[in-house]
């Protein structure tokens, strides 16, 4: 992102870029960033914008090499093509070493083949920038950042409170934040008692709280969330998989601890965002490798009961619920 921001700075841009990764927030936000910079607000005919599969390259290629209309550049904008893991993006491979220098192109893409041609004809001519999920001291910075604009702040706990209710998506942190400012307009200190009253706790999150409850051996209180889960209408076998899919995690996060790893070569081995390893690190502390591979066997075992007709959905998350609270 440091080369991005400066080449806003700047106002010097590469010709061509790509913006991947799994922070869809970033990427929106940065392809915001170069459309508002290159291109004057309503010109639409120096701007074309692609999206999907199925894009047609000569077409584009057309465009591309039509002059500007009074105007110094022409923005072609390209998003989720796939054009980065076939070959479908070869032409336009070929295509950007010659590209005319009035021309530029910004790709938006989720995942990318650095052996593809077309990545690598982009990295040649111009930049590829890896938007991916922020650690917690990058979230909250930027949080940091977005209260003291509007006048507000909060304790290092209470952030931390934040992120564990509402997860690491950027989109969503953002939103359920506005919430709680809004909701806190009158308090320049922002509180647990804010967050609490306005803000939907993420299901992973919800899931992890019950697998807490389940290690502690807190049955009640595991059955109380899963029945707070069913009043929002999340279906049973949904929750099951997650539930079965955090014992997964827990385990796989177990022996990479037991290995000697720390949290983020766990992150990036699991594919997990570090603040969840961080928390399932702690968790997994309560565990045995023994029981969380039962654990997971067991959830498999249910799940395979209600697809014979054996056991109703409710019935299978319940036992689920209630023998593991008992290993406790």
């Amino acid at each position: 992102m440091k080369k991005l921001n400066e080449d806003f700075k700047s106002g010097k841009f590469e010709q061509v870029y790509l913006l991947y990764g799994e922070e869809g927030y970033l990427k929106k936000q940065y392809k915001k960033r170069f459309i508002k910079a290159m291109i004057p607000e309503g010109d639409t005919m120096n701007y074309a914008h692609y999206e999907g599969k199925n894009i047609p390259v000569k077409e584009v290629i057309d465009l591309a090499e039509t002059m500007p209309f009074f105007a110094e550049k022409r923005l072609i904008v390209f998003e989720n093509t796939g054009f980065f893991k076939t070959a479908a993006g070869a032409e336009l491979a070929d295509y950007i070493k010659e590209m005319p220098e009035t021309t530029y192109f910004i790709f938006v893409e989720e995942e990318v083949d650095k052996r593809n041609k077309l990545y690598k004809a982009v990295n040649t001519k111009g930049y590829a920038a890896a938007l991916t999920m922020q650690d917690e001291e990058v979230l909250k910075r930027w949080i940091g950042q977005i209260l003291r604009r509007e006048g507000k702040e909060m304790s290092g706990a209470t952030i931390s409170y934040f992120l564990g209710k509402v997860g690491t998506d950027m989109e969503n942190i953002q939103r359920e934040l506005e919430k709680v400012i809004c909701y806190g307009i009158d308090k320049a200190t922002l509180t647990r008692e804010e967050i609490d009253a306005v803000c939907v706790t993420q299901l992973s999150n919800h899931i992890f709280d019950m697998v807490d409850a389940v290690a502690a051996g807190n049955q009640r209180k595991a059955l109380d969330l899963y029945y707070e889960l069913i009043a929002l209408k999340e279906p049973p076998m949904r929750i099951l998989y997650m539930l079965t899919r955090q014992y997964r995690s827990l385990y796989f996060v177990k022996a990479l601890m037991n290995q000697g790893y720390g949290k983020k070569e766990i992150a990036s081995k699991a594919g997990l965002h570090p603040f969840v390893v961080g928390k399932s690190m702690v968790q997994c502390k309560r565990f045995r490798m023994g029981q969380l591979r039962q654990s997971m066997e067991e959830g498999a075992g249910l799940e395979q009961a209600v697809k014979t007709g054996t056991l109703s959905e409710n019935l299978a998350v319940e036992l689920f619920i209630v023998k593991q609270s008992e290993k406790r």
